[in-house]
């Protein structure tokens, strides 16, 4: 499964990126918006850190103009992703873009019957909200497993996006479903790394070498 960093602030993405860890990155207005940064000088930044998928969304609320914004975006670097609402409006602009052969990310997806209408319109990512979807009381991992379950036995290509992810388990929920990609904060991201039994192992190894007197691997 692909990790993708959710958000636009570029020093917590290079930061991250150092590792070979991060395979793409999702902004949307809000971040952006916190980044205090141009959303054309942003994604340009962003892309030239990673090299895999980068998803800026438009601002449009009508196809013609999300249409407009999408090339415009795209022009920005090869790969940036085009990330679009699932409304009917966006629906329309997924399709002409994809006819375009520009890759468009369909977000705000809270239901099986929005994730196979994006996928119908050619989308490359359809991105449903795990928590916000909980939060209201909702099963967002079982959506993940059953757009998993759609895609798989009709054959669409659309690559399942995990997003609004709000734990580690989260993370391994969305892996266990299938998903393609799960989209997540630069914290949830480093929680990944961290385990309290790795720590305390690692300081009972300390420990007992620093008993030999030797602090390196030389003496």
């Amino acid at each position: 499964m692909q990790i993708f960093l959710d958000t636009a602030d570029i020093g917590e993405i290079r930061e991250r990126a150092a590792a070979g860890l991060v395979d793409g990155v999702t902004t949307n207005p809000s971040l952006i918006a916190k980044a205090g940064a141009g959303i054309f000088e942003r994604i340009a930044e962003i892309c030239e850190a990673v090299e895999g998928p980068i998803s800026a969304e438009v601002v449009a609320t009508d196809a013609e103009g999300m249409i407009a914004e999408g090339r415009r975006l795209r022009d920005i670097a090869a790969n940036v992703v085009v990330k679009l609402p699932l409304t009917a409006d966006g629906l329309i602009a997924c399709r002409a873009l994809s006819q375009d052969g520009i890759p468009t990310n369909v977000t705000l997806c809270f239901s099986l019957n929005q994730a196979l209408l994006a996928a119908k319109a050619g989308a490359s990512f359809i991105s449903p909200f795990v928590g916000r979807i909980e939060d209201m009381g909702g099963d967002g991992i079982g959506l993940l497993a059953a757009i998993r379950d759609v895609y798989d036995r009709y054959g669409y290509d659309t690559s399942v996006l995990a997003a609004s992810l709000r734990s580690p388990a989260h993370v391994e929920a969305a892996a266990l479903a299938g998903c393609d990609a799960a989209t997540l904060p630069p914290k949830i991201f480093d929680q990944m790394v961290r385990h309290p039994l790795t720590d305390s192992g690692l300081e009972a190894f300390l420990a007992d070498w620093r008993k030999t007197g030797r602090t390196g691997l030389d003496g």
